[in-house]
């Protein structure tokens, strides 16, 4: 019954998901300056969940990316701002926005571990 618990999976992927983008925003806002430098940006992890989803994989091993109940890793891509005179597409308002939706994305995916494993602890009358 407890063997594949898909809620904690899946909760985690989304955890793994908002660090990569956080990452990704991170590199951006430190880049505001460069020259030539063109912001990059990650799906939202339910664009990325439904792909996964609909683009199944072949499969050699249980644990291969791909698999059922995995998620691929986030794949980057460049934003479509508008580049500054220099070259540069950050705009640091929207990864400051871009910085809060995704720290609730990371938000409701602890929440959702913390509440799936109060479920479980308490079906197993531990508390």
């Amino acid at each position: 019954m407890f063997e594949d618990l898909k809620v904690f999976q899946t909760s985690f992927a989304m955890a793994q998901h908002a660090g990569a983008r956080q990452a990704v925003t991170a590199a951006n806002m430190a880049n505001a300056d460069t020259p030539g430098y063109r912001a990059q940006s990650i799906a939202p992890f339910s664009d990325t969940f439904d792909t996964a989803r609909h683009n199944t994989l072949r499969t050699t091993r249980a644990n291969h990316i791909g698999a059922e109940g995995t998620f691929a890793p986030a794949q980057s891509g460049y934003s479509d701002a508008e580049a500054s005179p220099n070259g540069n597409t950050v705009s640091l308002e929207q990864e400051m926005i871009n910085s809060v939706e995704i720290q609730r994305e990371h938000n409701r995916a602890l929440a959702i571990y913390k509440h799936s494993l109060d479920v479980l602890r308490l079906s197993i009358g531990r508390r």
